[in-house]
């Protein structure tokens, strides 16, 4: 995720990082010279274009707008939501941190919290397509024995299972057991959660009909402004290109928002400050650092 302060008029000129302008450069750049080349024809050949008329374009971009702008929203929602269920995982681990207080044994108190924070690095490395187990092995009291499908939840039912003993032996009463268990389920849904945005993406069909019609707009828009801008028509048309392919192009990162764009959600440095909460709860001094943005770009 970008994090940087609010941009001035030259920052907005001349900033890359975070734009989408390095991913969509060639197509512009492509584009942008058919324009050239169709202007070319045009002067040579005016007979050509004579009866080209801007009309169907306009009606054809006015579509296009509001269609990206559905797709867009939608898929903000989905950056949205996934930001919205890591926020209710860390206010879950923090309301088990101040729970746990309660409980006399230290050790235990420290294996309920140290697993919580292994689930955190399992289910960031689940969406992130890397090894579970590997990412929480340092963290996880006992460890899951066999082959687990799902690590995270898993862990989830070894620490249910830790405040249920807890419960039954009298060392935390019935109503903060009951409490406890709430907020596991806040951590089941919230995983839940993750897992659907990242194993359901938009239709196909939906964002390849998109794709088409940005491209046919882009490639076919020259030819209505070849007779009337003459050489001014390559600019507009970049600056039109910039637009509907940028549009596209953002869509595509916050589709999958737990991906490695420079927009995606910053789950390490979540994952870290869990860490940091957990370790300073269990009396730790010495704390991990937070991670910080580097040239901008915060993991």
């Amino acid at each position: 995720m970008i994090v940087r302060p609010k941009p001035n008029l030259i920052n907005i000129l001349t900033s890359l990082k975070g734009s989408i302008a390095k991913k969509i450069a060639l197509r512009c750049l492509m584009v942008t010279l058919l324009a050239a080349v169709i202007v070319l024809v045009e002067t040579l050949q005016p007979n050509y274009f004579a009866k080209v008329n801007a009309t169907p374009f306009t009606l054809l971009g006015l579509s296009l707008s509001i269609f990206m702008s559905f797709r867009n929203n939608a898929c903000y929602d989905r950056w949205y939501e996934a930001r919205k269920a890591w926020g209710e995982m860390m206010v879950a681990i923090r309301s088990m941190i101040r729970e746990t207080q309660i409980i006399k044994d230290a050790s235990e108190r420290q294996k309920i919290l140290h697993n919580l924070c292994g689930f955190a690095h399992s289910l960031n490395a689940k969406l992130h397509a890397k090894s579970e187990l590997e990412a929480a092995c340092d963290w996880l009291e006992p460890m899951p024995e066999g082959n687990v499908p799902d690590i995270s939840g898993r862990i989830l039912n070894h620490v249910g299972q830790q405040c249920s003993a807890l419960g039954e032996s009298g060392a935390i009463s019935e109503w903060r057991y009951t409490v406890m268990a709430n907020h596991l389920t806040n951590l089941n849904r919230s995983q839940a959660v993750c897992e659907r945005i990242k194993q359901t993406p938009l239709p196909f069909a939906y964002t390849l009909l998109l794709h088409r019609t940005t491209y046919l707009f882009c490639i076919l828009l020259p030819f209505a402004m070849a007779e009337s801008l003459g050489w001014l028509t390559p600019v507009f048309t970049a600056i039109v290109s910039y637009t509907f392919f940028g549009l596209d192009a953002i869509g595509d990162e916050l589709e999958d928002p737990f991906g490695r764009d420079e927009n995606d959600l910053p789950t390490h440095a979540m994952v870290r400050n869990i860490e940091r909460e957990v370790l300073a709860a269990l009396g730790a001094t010495q704390l991990p650092p937070a991670l910080e943005p580097v040239d901008y770009v915060l993991s």
